[in-house]
């Protein structure tokens, strides 16, 4: 991913800069003309930067914020994701004592006494994606539907695994299921969902232990790997982009071992897309697609409305989409996520 320029300067001349008039950094850019327009500060903190997922939330917050005048900072670890490394991120942009803190929590709890130390300052902080437990700090929270995308992966998966023919009483299918964080509200709901899905309407699959990966394909596909050598696997679900990837790649470098293994992932990374359209061993049989896009747009509008002191909803869930091979180009290219 681009690095951010604003993360070349440190410390207290970073402080300084934010609070001068002279230069604002919007999105990333510096503008002198735009100085005079700016009215707030927001800073926006992801889990994995590099994260394609991220990557297009930021074209959307970054559209918004140019829009509406707003010097946004940008920031989170490059690869992991996980409380430990976003926590100093938090802690660094919240000494600048932004107008509004927008964050991705890595963790329902981990970051609440930091939220509370936002808001004692008077600071507004808004959740993307994942949220907090504790939404009474919460100015407004936009998310995908995960309950409904969890129920949709685990209808999709049965059904590329043929699922009425091929799983029986006497001979159970083994699913494997890759997720970045169970800590993470969105990741959890989504296995929570997939899991209540196949109890409900599809007792004849087994579900192996989750594979817990924080974001990094190459975790995802060790821990896979191990899964096809000691299972006989019929499906995978992968609960986000980075366990996607590491699933295609496991299955592919297993060989015959892999052939009929189906594999159904969240999130519509070009590669992903470009696995599902080839088809082959490894390919992505469906693919859950979020709009991170739009989420990152409408999240800077919210919080701008909010510190214009106009109501704002506190929660707005948006739909995901089911892609096949079957969907038309048009849509696939739609819902492809875009890299900044």
């Amino acid at each position: 991913m681009k690095s951010r320029p604003w993360r070349l300067m440190q410390g207290a001349a970073l402080a300084s800069t934010l609070m001068a008039t002279s230069l604002i950094f919007v999105g990333g850019t510096a503008s002198v003309a735009a100085a005079s327009k700016t009215k707030y500060t927001i800073a926006f903190v992801v889990g994995a930067e590099a994260d394609p997922f991220f990557q297009s939330m930021y074209v959307g917050a970054h559209a918004e914020a140019v829009k509406l005048h707003v010097n946004l900072i940008w920031q989170g670890d490059p690869v992991d994701y996980s409380p430990a490394t976003q926590i100093p991120v938090v802690q660094q942009l919240l000494a600048l004592k932004p107008n509004a803190l927008i964050i991705a929590p890595t963790d329902t709890k981990a970051l609440n006494p930091y939220i509370k130390s936002a808001v004692k300052s008077h600071i507004k902080v808004f959740n993307v994606d994942s949220g907090s437990s504790y939404q009474k700090n919460i100015t407004s929270w936009v998310t995908g539907n995960n309950t409904q995308g969890g129920k949709a992966a685990a209808d999709a998966l049965a059904s590329a695994m043929n699922y009425s023919s091929k799983c029986t009483s006497a001979q159970k299918c083994d699913v494997a299921i890759g997720v970045s964080s169970l800590t993470t509200s969105t990741d959890a709901a989504r296995v929570a969902a997939f899991k209540a899905e196949v109890k409900a309407k599809y007792p004849n699959m087994t579900l192996l232990n989750d594979v817990v990966s924080q974001s990094q394909p190459s975790v995802a596909q060790s821990a896979f790997a191990q899964d096809i050598s000691a299972h006989s696997l019929a499906g995978i679900f992968a609960v986000d982009g980075t366990d996607a990837e590491g699933a295609t790649a496991a299955v592919k470098a297993s060989g015959a071992a892999g052939a009929k293994i189906k594999i159904v992932g969240y999130d519509a990374y070009a590669s992903n897309i470009a696995s599902m359209v080839a088809g082959g061993l490894g390919s992505l049989s469906a693919i859950i697609s979020q709009q991170p896009t739009l989420e990152g747009k409408l999240i800077i509008k919210y919080a701008v409305e909010a510190l214009n002191h106009k109501k704002v909803p506190h929660l707005h869930t948006l739909p995901n989409i089911t892609l096949t091979p079957k969907t038309p180009a048009s849509i696939l290219s739609k819902y492809q996520y875009v890299a900044s």
